[in-house]
């Protein structure tokens, strides 16, 4: 069982940052894929990234990359998500998901996911 907390949302103007953690319960999780996942009003959730189990492998929506960073740190059990350049269409609601089946071909599915946070909401105003 892994439980997860974001942290770290808030507004924003465009073109500002936002660093967005997610700590996670569990003495297993340096085994789980981690992913962040966003919700904006009347759409559906999408995929923004994900990170391997030991950081070294990391996957972004084309919408988010070179702008955004995920990294994690096993010891603290916390994956980040580093927000630069933001745009107004970057607003939602951000969540956290973990999961021990990861697929290079499904990462993006948020089904791949067992567990999921509570979200943190980020606003960008232009």
């Amino acid at each position: 069982q892994v439980q997860l907390v974001e942290s770290g949302g808030g507004l924003v103007q465009a073109g500002g940052s936002l660093r967005l953690s997610c700590a996670a319960s569990g003495r297993t999780f340096s085994s789980y894929a981690m992913g962040w996942f966003r919700q904006a009003p009347g759409k559906e959730r999408e995929f923004v990234a994900a990170i391997r189990w030991s950081g070294n492998n990391t996957y972004y929506a084309d919408s988010v990359k070179g702008r955004f960073t995920i990294s994690r740190d096993n010891a603290k059990n916390t994956v980040y998500l580093q927000m630069n350049s933001l745009k107004p269409e970057d607003t939602a609601v951000y969540y956290c998901a973990a999961t021990n089946t990861f697929s290079r071909s499904y990462y993006s599915h948020s089904y791949q996911y067992n567990y999921w946070g509570q979200g943190t909401q980020v606003t960008v105003s232009s």
